[in-house]
Protein backbone atom coordinates (compact mmCIF):
# COMPACT_ATOMS: atom_id res chain seq x y z
CA UNK A 1 0.00 0.00 0.00
CA UNK A 2 1.32 3.44 -0.87
CA UNK A 3 -0.25 6.85 -0.51
CA UNK A 4 1.79 10.02 -1.02
CA UNK A 5 0.86 13.69 -0.72
CA UNK A 6 3.46 15.81 -2.48
CA UNK A 7 3.54 19.59 -1.84
CA UNK A 8 -0.25 19.63 -1.46
CA UNK A 9 -2.02 22.94 -0.81
CA UNK A 10 -5.69 23.85 -0.82
CA UNK A 11 -7.33 27.26 -1.08
CA UNK A 12 -11.00 28.21 -0.98
CA UNK A 13 -12.67 31.29 -2.37
CA UNK A 14 -14.93 33.49 -0.24
CA UNK A 15 -16.32 36.85 -1.33
CA UNK A 16 -13.73 37.09 -4.06
CA UNK A 17 -10.81 36.33 -1.75
CA UNK A 18 -8.62 33.24 -1.60
CA UNK A 19 -8.45 31.62 1.84
CA UNK A 20 -5.64 29.10 2.32
CA UNK A 21 -6.72 25.97 4.22
CA UNK A 22 -3.53 23.88 4.08
CA UNK A 23 -0.10 24.59 2.63
CA UNK A 24 2.76 22.39 1.42
CA UNK A 25 1.62 19.07 2.90
CA UNK A 26 4.10 16.24 2.34
CA UNK A 27 3.03 12.88 3.73
CA UNK A 28 3.88 9.32 2.78
CA UNK A 29 2.17 6.14 3.95
CA UNK A 30 3.83 2.92 2.84
CA UNK A 31 3.29 0.44 5.64
CA UNK A 32 0.49 -1.17 7.60
CA UNK A 33 -0.18 1.32 10.38
CA UNK A 34 -2.86 3.38 12.07
CA UNK A 35 -2.43 7.14 11.82
CA UNK A 36 -4.17 9.99 13.63
CA UNK A 37 -4.36 13.54 12.32
CA UNK A 38 -4.81 16.12 15.10
CA UNK A 39 -4.60 19.88 15.42
CA UNK A 40 -6.51 23.01 16.40
CA UNK A 41 -9.97 23.66 14.98
CA UNK A 42 -9.83 24.99 11.44
CA UNK A 43 -6.32 23.68 10.75
CA UNK A 44 -7.38 21.74 7.66
CA UNK A 45 -7.65 18.16 8.95
CA UNK A 46 -10.96 17.57 7.21
CA UNK A 47 -9.68 19.23 4.04
CA UNK A 48 -6.77 16.78 3.92
CA UNK A 49 -8.89 13.68 4.36
CA UNK A 50 -11.46 14.90 1.83
CA UNK A 51 -8.64 15.25 -0.70
CA UNK A 52 -7.33 11.78 0.17
CA UNK A 53 -10.86 10.42 -0.26
CA UNK A 54 -11.02 12.06 -3.68
CA UNK A 55 -13.92 14.34 -2.68
CA UNK A 56 -11.89 17.51 -3.30
CA UNK A 57 -8.90 18.31 -5.48
CA UNK A 58 -5.73 20.08 -4.32
CA UNK A 59 -5.18 23.66 -5.48
CA UNK A 60 -1.50 22.78 -5.85
CA UNK A 61 0.59 19.64 -5.54
CA UNK A 62 -0.41 16.04 -6.20
CA UNK A 63 -1.72 12.98 -4.39
CA UNK A 64 -0.53 9.55 -5.53
CA UNK A 65 -2.20 6.25 -4.65
CA UNK A 66 -0.39 3.05 -5.63
CA UNK A 67 1.93 5.20 -7.76
CA UNK A 68 -0.85 6.82 -9.81
CA UNK A 69 -2.29 10.32 -9.47
CA UNK A 70 -5.49 10.30 -7.40
CA UNK A 71 -8.02 12.28 -9.41
CA UNK A 72 -11.30 11.30 -7.73
CA UNK A 73 -12.90 8.80 -5.32
CA UNK A 74 -11.29 5.36 -5.27
CA UNK A 75 -13.17 2.26 -4.02
CA UNK A 76 -10.04 1.22 -2.14
CA UNK A 77 -10.29 4.34 0.05
CA UNK A 78 -13.42 4.37 2.23
CA UNK A 79 -14.64 6.81 4.88
CA UNK A 80 -16.79 6.58 8.02
CA UNK A 81 -18.36 9.91 8.97
CA UNK A 82 -19.35 11.40 12.34
CA UNK A 83 -22.98 11.53 11.19
CA UNK A 84 -24.24 8.01 10.66
CA UNK A 85 -25.44 8.80 7.09
CA UNK A 86 -27.94 5.93 7.03
CA UNK A 87 -31.05 5.90 4.86
CA UNK A 88 -33.95 5.52 7.33
CA UNK A 89 -36.17 3.65 4.87
CA UNK A 90 -33.57 0.94 4.27
CA UNK A 91 -32.65 -1.96 6.57
CA UNK A 92 -29.21 -2.54 8.05
CA UNK A 93 -28.48 -5.04 5.27
CA UNK A 94 -29.64 -2.61 2.57
CA UNK A 95 -27.66 0.32 4.03
CA UNK A 96 -24.47 -1.73 4.03
CA UNK A 97 -25.18 -3.04 0.53
CA UNK A 98 -25.21 0.54 -0.84
CA UNK A 99 -21.42 0.46 -1.14
CA UNK A 100 -21.53 -2.73 -3.23
CA UNK A 101 -24.03 -1.90 -5.96
CA UNK A 102 -21.41 -2.46 -8.68
CA UNK A 103 -21.15 -6.15 -7.70
CA UNK A 104 -23.46 -9.07 -8.61
CA UNK A 105 -26.31 -9.69 -6.10
CA UNK A 106 -24.84 -12.96 -4.84
CA UNK A 107 -21.46 -11.39 -4.08
CA UNK A 108 -23.17 -8.42 -2.40
CA UNK A 109 -25.14 -10.71 -0.12
CA UNK A 110 -22.03 -12.73 0.77
CA UNK A 111 -20.01 -9.64 1.72
CA UNK A 112 -22.83 -8.00 3.69
CA UNK A 113 -23.46 -11.19 5.69
CA UNK A 114 -19.73 -11.50 6.42
CA UNK A 115 -19.33 -7.96 7.74
CA UNK A 116 -22.64 -7.93 9.64
CA UNK A 117 -21.15 -10.77 11.68
CA UNK A 118 -17.63 -9.31 11.94
CA UNK A 119 -18.78 -5.92 13.21
CA UNK A 120 -21.23 -7.33 15.78
CA UNK A 121 -24.59 -6.75 14.09
CA UNK A 122 -25.80 -10.35 14.16
CA UNK A 123 -29.58 -10.52 14.34
CA UNK A 124 -30.09 -6.91 13.21
CA UNK A 125 -29.71 -7.20 9.43
CA UNK A 126 -33.46 -6.72 8.87
CA UNK A 127 -33.85 -3.87 11.36
CA UNK A 128 -34.21 -0.22 10.36
CA UNK A 129 -32.03 2.62 11.72
CA UNK A 130 -34.86 3.78 14.02
CA UNK A 131 -34.48 0.48 15.93
CA UNK A 132 -30.75 0.97 16.59
CA UNK A 133 -28.71 2.74 19.25
CA UNK A 134 -26.11 5.33 18.24
CA UNK A 135 -23.31 2.80 18.63
CA UNK A 136 -25.09 0.27 16.45
CA UNK A 137 -25.79 2.88 13.78
CA UNK A 138 -22.08 3.65 13.65
CA UNK A 139 -21.33 -0.06 13.37
CA UNK A 140 -23.48 -0.08 10.24
CA UNK A 141 -21.36 2.78 8.85
CA UNK A 142 -18.16 0.90 9.68
CA UNK A 143 -19.47 -2.33 8.09
CA UNK A 144 -20.53 -0.40 4.97
CA UNK A 145 -16.96 0.89 4.57
CA UNK A 146 -15.21 -2.37 5.49
CA UNK A 147 -17.20 -4.55 3.10
CA UNK A 148 -15.38 -2.86 0.21
CA UNK A 149 -12.23 -4.33 1.78
CA UNK A 150 -10.39 -1.03 1.28
CA UNK A 151 -6.67 -0.40 1.50
CA UNK A 152 -7.35 2.77 3.53
CA UNK A 153 -10.18 3.30 6.02
CA UNK A 154 -10.73 6.93 7.07
CA UNK A 155 -12.50 7.59 10.37
CA UNK A 156 -13.66 11.22 10.30
CA UNK A 157 -14.55 12.02 13.93
CA UNK A 158 -16.35 8.68 13.75
CA UNK A 159 -16.69 8.34 17.54
CA UNK A 160 -17.48 11.96 18.42
CA UNK A 161 -21.27 11.55 18.57
CA UNK A 162 -21.12 8.49 20.84
CA UNK A 163 -21.02 8.37 24.64
CA UNK A 164 -17.60 7.64 26.12
CA UNK A 165 -18.23 3.96 26.96
CA UNK A 166 -19.77 3.14 23.57
CA UNK A 167 -16.98 5.05 21.85
CA UNK A 168 -14.22 3.18 23.69
CA UNK A 169 -15.84 -0.22 23.06
CA UNK A 170 -16.18 0.46 19.33
CA UNK A 171 -12.61 1.77 19.11
CA UNK A 172 -11.31 -1.39 20.80
CA UNK A 173 -13.30 -3.64 18.48
CA UNK A 174 -12.08 -1.83 15.36
CA UNK A 175 -8.50 -2.11 16.62
CA UNK A 176 -8.88 -5.84 17.29
CA UNK A 177 -10.26 -6.29 13.79
CA UNK A 178 -7.55 -4.11 12.24
CA UNK A 179 -4.74 -5.90 14.05
CA UNK A 180 -5.68 -9.12 12.26
CA UNK A 181 -3.10 -8.69 9.53
CA UNK A 182 -4.96 -11.04 7.18
CA UNK A 183 -7.80 -8.50 6.91
CA UNK A 184 -8.12 -5.17 5.14
CA UNK A 185 -7.60 -2.23 5.55
CA UNK A 186 -3.83 -1.73 5.49
CA UNK A 187 -4.13 1.79 6.92
CA UNK A 188 -6.48 3.32 9.48
CA UNK A 189 -6.53 7.12 9.12
CA UNK A 190 -8.22 8.81 12.06
CA UNK A 191 -9.28 12.45 12.33
CA UNK A 192 -10.06 13.45 15.91
CA UNK A 193 -10.15 16.37 18.35
CA UNK A 194 -9.38 13.96 21.21
CA UNK A 195 -5.65 13.56 21.89
CA UNK A 196 -6.13 10.50 24.18
CA UNK A 197 -8.19 8.86 21.40
CA UNK A 198 -5.41 9.58 18.90
CA UNK A 199 -2.74 8.05 21.15
CA UNK A 200 -4.95 5.04 21.93
CA UNK A 201 -5.68 4.17 18.30
CA UNK A 202 -2.66 5.39 16.35
CA UNK A 203 0.82 4.02 15.73
CA UNK A 204 1.69 7.47 14.42
CA UNK A 205 0.24 10.90 15.20
CA UNK A 206 0.48 13.79 12.72
CA UNK A 207 0.14 17.18 14.43
CA UNK A 208 -1.12 20.11 12.34
CA UNK A 209 -0.41 23.80 12.87
CA UNK A 210 -2.93 26.65 12.95
CA UNK A 211 -4.47 27.61 9.58
CA UNK A 212 -3.15 27.56 6.99
CA UNK A 213 -2.33 24.08 8.21
CA UNK A 214 1.00 22.42 7.71
CA UNK A 215 2.55 19.39 9.40
CA UNK A 216 4.09 20.53 12.66
CA UNK A 217 5.17 17.11 13.99
CA UNK A 218 5.07 13.45 13.00
CA UNK A 219 5.32 11.30 16.13
CA UNK A 220 5.57 7.52 16.33
CA UNK A 221 3.71 6.13 19.36
CA UNK A 222 5.95 3.52 20.96
CA UNK A 223 3.61 1.74 23.40
CA UNK A 224 2.90 -1.92 24.09
CA UNK A 225 -0.46 -3.21 22.83
CA UNK A 226 -3.13 -3.27 24.03
CA UNK A 227 -2.41 0.26 25.20
CA UNK A 228 -2.99 1.15 28.84
CA UNK A 229 -4.50 4.65 29.02
CA UNK A 230 -3.52 4.87 32.70
CA UNK A 231 0.17 4.29 32.05
CA UNK A 232 2.60 7.15 32.65
CA UNK A 233 4.13 6.84 29.18
CA UNK A 234 0.66 7.04 27.57
CA UNK A 235 -0.02 10.27 29.44
CA UNK A 236 3.40 11.61 28.46
CA UNK A 237 2.44 11.25 24.79
CA UNK A 238 -0.91 12.97 25.46
CA UNK A 239 0.87 15.86 27.21
CA UNK A 240 3.48 16.23 24.46
CA UNK A 241 0.89 16.29 21.65
CA UNK A 242 -1.41 18.63 23.58
CA UNK A 243 1.46 21.07 24.09
CA UNK A 244 2.26 20.97 20.36
CA UNK A 245 -1.38 21.80 19.51
CA UNK A 246 -1.80 24.57 22.07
Amino acid sequence: MELMLKNVSKKYESEGKEIPAVEDINLKLTRRESIALVGPSGCGKTTIIRMIAGLEKPSAGEIFFHGRPLTGPDPKIMMVFQSFALLPWKTVHENIELSLLDLPPGKRRELVDKYVDLIGLQGFARNYPRDLSGGMKQRVGVARALCREPDILILDEAFASLDSLTSRNLQSEILRYYQNKKMKPDVLLLITHSVPEAVYIADRVIVMSQRPGHIKADLRIDLDKPKDMRARKFQDYVDEITSLIT
